[in-house]
């Protein structure tokens, strides 16, 4: 019988063992998880999840019953410690399982700050796993002090929790400006005076020099040699795609585990997708990290282990919520050489990247609207002149008929 093996029991992995089943594949399918929990999502951790906002059963993609009725084996709290792409075997502490598809969901592992200079201290987090952020939601106490170390979307939506529930929280951003990989200087901007509005205070361009204490964070000293108090610190500096297994079991990396337009890595029958996946685009291997790719990706592995034969086209969204600020995004901004505003009125704004005359990107605060009608001008590969964009006489609607 077909046995579709499953490493990796995060979203990707979950979207791609419940669309093998819609699909009408009647074969064994087994879900390998390194965590306790049932597949969860991520996004709300650093969120209303630590904001004590949703419960961990909100969280999870799935109800426990849907594994059974569907007939998928959840193995959680399990570690695979080899693949042999040969026999065709994935092996755990207690058992050999034979596959004749496997799929490696494995994810990624945020980025620590090394030992020598205190990130191995108590009272030093990252955010990532539902562990994770139960480890440190005790330390969301009104009037300690948080410092966080990365300006990035992670440690933004952190700095939004602390401020809200009454913490003196600092950002430092050794880039000049925070949101510098990922975003316009008209978004970051945006972010820094949302921030500073509400309270935390943002430095850019300052390096961390050490977090200090002896066991326990006390502080941080910075390279220009300032020493702020600190309760307790979050890294948010960044993640790193999870190859480890791949890499001994002898399958190609670029950028993660490389596949092609299909899904497939450079061993047989064996198949990548989530944050741990690069694949072909524009003559690079690109990641994507979102929820939305990893659910695409792994839908299309499944449909083409199924026989689709497709090629992974992706419409990339991602989104943030900080304060009262909602951030949606569509596309992808990378190469955009002119930045398109359009503030309809003064609670929305969005800001369209362009590459010449090609619409690439949309950054949408509070416009649900600018964000709809631009994920679906990129999608069909139209650009509206920028000029109507930027006019807010312009009727939204209307760009999609032009």
């Amino acid at each position: 019988m077909a046995h579709v093996v499953i490493v990796g029991a995060g979203q990707a992995g979950a979207a791609a063992a419940a669309k093998l089943r819609s699909l009408g594949f009647d074969g064994e399918i087994t879900l390998i998880g390194a965590e306790p929990a049932p597949p969860y999502q991520r996004p709300p951790l650093s969120k209303a999840y630590l904001l004590g906002e949703m419960e961990e059963e909100r969280l999870w993609l799935r109800s426990p019953e849907f594994y059974t009725e569907a007939k998928i084996t959840l193995k959680l709290g399990t570690k695979v410690t080899a693949i042999d792409t040969v026999a065709q075997t994935v092996t755990t502490a207690d058992e050999v399982i034979p596959y004749t598809d496997l799929i490696l969901t494995t994810g990624s592992t945020p980025r620590h700050l090394p030992a020598a200079i205190g990130g191995a201290l108590e009272g030093v987090y990252t955010v990532r796993t539902l562990a994770d952020v139960d480890a440190m939601r005790t330390e969301f106490r009104e009037g300690r002090k948080l410092v966080i170390i990365g300006g990035g979307y992670i440690g933004l939506e952190a700095a939004a929790v602390g401020r809200k529930l009454g913490l003196e929280v600092t950002v430092i951003e050794m880039a000049p400006r925070i949101l510098q990989r990922v975003a316009s200087p008209e978004t970051s901007t945006y972010f820094r005076i949302l921030h500073q509005d509400h309270g935390a205070t943002i430095l850019e361009s300052t390096g961390l020099d050490r977090i200090l204490g002896d066991s326990h964070v006390i502080g941080v000293r910075l390279k220009d040699s300032r020493e702020l108090p600190a309760d307790f610190v979050i890294v948010g500096v960044g993640i790193t795609p999870n190859s480890f297994e791949a890499e001994h079991a002898g399958i190609a990396l670029d950028n993660g585990i490389a596949t092609d337009a299909q899904g497939r890595t450079s061993a047989p029958r064996v198949w990548a997708a989530g944050d741990c996946a690069s694949f072909p685009l524009n003559g690079a291997q690109i990641r994507i990290e979102s929820v939305g790719n990893a659910i695409d990706q792994a839908e299309l592995v499944a449909e083409n282990i199924m026989g689709a034969a497709k090629d992974y086209i992706p419409a990339p969204w991602f989104w943030s919520d900080q304060y009262d600020c909602k951030l949606q995004i569509a596309g992808l901004n990378t190469g955009y050489d002119k930045i398109v505003t359009r503030a309809p009125d003064g609670h929305a704004v969005s800001f369209w990247y362009y590459r010449g005359d090609q619409l690439l990107a949309v950054d949408a605060m509070n416009d649900s609207r600018a964000y709809m009608v631009g994920k679906r001008l990129i999608e069909s590969g139209r650009s509206p002149d920028p000029a109507k964009i930027a006019d807010p006489a312009t009727e939204m609607k209307a760009l999609l008929k032009a």
